[in-house]
């Protein structure tokens, strides 16, 4: 599995430049945006683990932009930190209020930054790349891109292993077709919707050898979630 990945929204290049060589020396890999919408064109390419928006933005706000992901369906579990030099209590108050998941204030330290970035990783659930995450006696290492029960190791397809990924690292919530297309295949890849389906079988084939497969359950109507609990 790929490094945790994250959207640098900032239209002052040198900026941008620094803190993307810091984040890359951390581990994580970087996509950049100048702008809002060059933000949702990448967004619409892949979907980030984290978003860093600045709040001045030669188009719409780095605010605005935070407000709209937050209201889209899609887009509003996405953690985002605002970075702004607006150091008024009001100011942070109008960023987390409008759904920012952290405020960080201009200049910072690249540490400071990282520490903030890891922190919401942590609280919003999503998994950095030495993570081991485990679940129902499935044990899913990220650094590894390996799948185990046990010593034995789960053969999985790339497709599978993502869909996997993505099930053990949402647990517990229900997923429709349209939504796992976008999270393990990316916005801007025509797949048909009954691909996932195809895909699913094939996922609960390669967990049935170990018992484990009725942890994906289909939901009549909805779509699908994993899930140790029986049905």
């Amino acid at each position: 599995m790929s490094a945790r990945q994250i959207l640098i929204v900032e239209d002052e290049r040198p900026i941008r430049e620094m803190i993307a060589f810091g984040l890359r020396r951390a581990g994580f890999e970087v996509i950049e945006a100048e702008d809002s919408r060059a933000a949702r064109a990448r967004i619409a390419d892949r979907r980030p683990d984290l978003l860093l928006v600045d709040w001045m933005l030669p188009d719409v706000s780095g605010l605005e932009l935070t407000r709209a992901l937050k209201k889209d369906k899609d887009t509003r579990d996405v953690p985002i930190i605002l970075l702004t030099a607006r150091a008024e209590e009001q100011d942070k108050i109008s960023g987390l209020d409008g759904g920012a998941d952290d405020y960080v204030t201009k200049p910072f330290s690249p540490r400071e930054l990282l520490a903030r970035i890891n922190a919401v990783l942590r609280r919003t659930g999503s998994t950095s790349p030495d993570e081991v995450v485990e679940a129902g006696g499935l044990a899913l290492d990220v650094a590894g891109h390996r799948v185990t029960v046990g010593e034995q190791t789960v053969p999985l397809g790339p497709t599978e292993y993502r869909l996997l990924s993505f099930f053990m690292t949402h647990p517990e919530r229900v997923y429709t077709r349209s939504q796992l297309l976008d999270r393990v295949w990316g916005g801007n890849v025509y797949v048909e919707e009954r691909t996932v389906d195809v895909h699913i079988r094939r996922l609960r084939k390669a967990l049935e050898a170990f018992g484990c497969d009725q942890f994906i359950q289909t939901v009549r109507g909805a779509g699908y979630r994993f899930s140790t609990r029986p049905v």
